[in-house]
C-alpha cells in the first residue's frame, strides 16, 4: 500500500482492490484487527485527498440557491436550472477534522457551510453522466467557510466569490467508498442526513436526497472539454439551512467568533469538527 494520499489515487484500481480485501478480511475476523484502531482524539487527521488537487465548488442545492437569492432580493436565475454551475476554491488550505480554523482579521461575518463532496478516483475528461460514478472514490464531508461580509462586497463586482473563501476549506475526516450506499439512493443523492451543531447545539438538519444535481451531472459538467485527474475534489455547494447566512447570526448566537466549535455530520459518512481560534 501507497503512504499516502498521492500514491492512493495515484494507481487507484490497483490500490482499491487492495483496500477491498483488507477490508474484507477485518470484517470477517475483526479480533484480529483490534489493535489496528485509532484513538481518534489523540489522532492528527489531515484532508483525505492528494497535496494539490483542484477545488471545485458547485451550487447544487435549490433550497439554499433560493434562501442565498432572497436575501439579496432576487429570484433564481433561469440559467441556474440549466447546467450545475461552480466555482475554483483554494486547493491548498484544506483544514482535516479536528484542526483549528483562524478567524482572518478582514471579516467580521465568519460563517460555517454544510456540504458534500466527493473526490474524483481517475483521470478523465468529456466524461457523460451515466459513466460519472466509475470515476468516484468516495463521499466526505466540507466545510467551506465563508467571509460573507467580504462577499457581499464582491458579489457586486460580478466576480466571485474570491477572497471571501480562500483562506479555509475543512475536508474530511473520512472518504467512503459508494459501494456503501447501495440501497440509500433517493432523488439525485442518497437519504443520508445532515447536520451542523455550533458549540453543541443542533442548528441545521438537512439531507443529501434534497440535490437538485447528481454528482454525475456535476462531473459530466467539469469534465467538458477539461481533464479531470485523481484527488480532485467537488464539492456540493451548501445543503438547505446549512450555514448562518440562511439561518440568521440572530437565531444561531451570531456568526463564528474566536472558541466557537463548529461539528458537521452527514449519516454513514463522518463528523468534521474545527473550532475558530483568534
Amino acid at each position: 500500500m501507497p503512504e499516502n494520499m498521492d500514491g492512493l489515487f495515484g494507481r487507484w484500481d490497483d490500490n482499491y482492490v487492495i483496500l477491498s480485501e483488507l477490508n474484507n478480511r477485518i470484517l470477517s475476523h475483526p479480533r484480529d484487527y483490534a489493535s489496528c484502531r485509532i484513538d481518534e482524539e489523540k489522532t492528527r487527521f489531515l484532508p483525505p485527498t492528494i497535496r494539490r488537487p483542484s477545488f471545485r465548488d458547485f451550487y447544487a442545492f435549490l433550497q439554499h440557491v433560493q434562501s442565498a437569492r432572497a436575501l439579496r432580493g432576487l429570484p433564481v436565475a433561469e440559467e441556474w436550472f440549466e447546467a450545475p454551475v461552480f466555482y475554483f476554491s483554494n486547493p491548498n488550505v484544506f483544514a482535516g477534522h479536528g484542526r483549528s480554523l483562524q478567524k482572518p482579521p478582514y471579516t467580521e461575518e465568519l460563517d460555517f457551510e454544510l456540504e458534500i463532496a466527493c473526490i474524483i478516483a481517475r483521470e478523465g475528461k468529456d466524461i457523460p453522466v451515466e459513466k460519472a460514478g466509475e470515476y468516484i472514490a468516495g463521499y466526505t464531508v466540507l466545510n467551506d467557510f465563508s467571509a460573507r461580509d467580504v462577499q457581499r462586497r464582491e458579489m457586486k463586482v460580478g466576480l466571485g466569490p474570491a477572497k471571501s473563501k480562500d483562506f479555509a476549506s475543512g475536508l474530511g475526516p473520512w472518504l467512503v467508498t459508494p459501494e456503501e450506499f447501495v440501497g440509500r439512493g433517493k432523488g439525485k443523492g442518497f437519504d443520508l442526513r445532515m447536520t451542523a451543531r455550533k458549540n453543541g447545539r443542533l442548528i441545521s438538519e438537512g439531507n443529501f436526497a434534497d440535490i437538485h444535481f447528481s454528482f454525475g451531472e456535476m462531473i459530466a459538467r467539469a469534465s467538458r472539454g477539461v481533464t479531470l485527474y485523481p484527488g480532485d475534489v467537488l464539492g456540493s455547494g451548501t445543503v438547505g439551512t446549512g450555514c448562518i447566512l440562511e439561518l440568521r447570526p440572530e437565531n444561531t448566537d451570531g456568526w463564528l467568533r474566536p472558541g466557537d466549535e463548529i461539528e458537521l455530520e452527514i449519516e454513514h459518512i463522518g463528523r468534521l469538527r474545527h473550532t475558530v481560534s483568534a
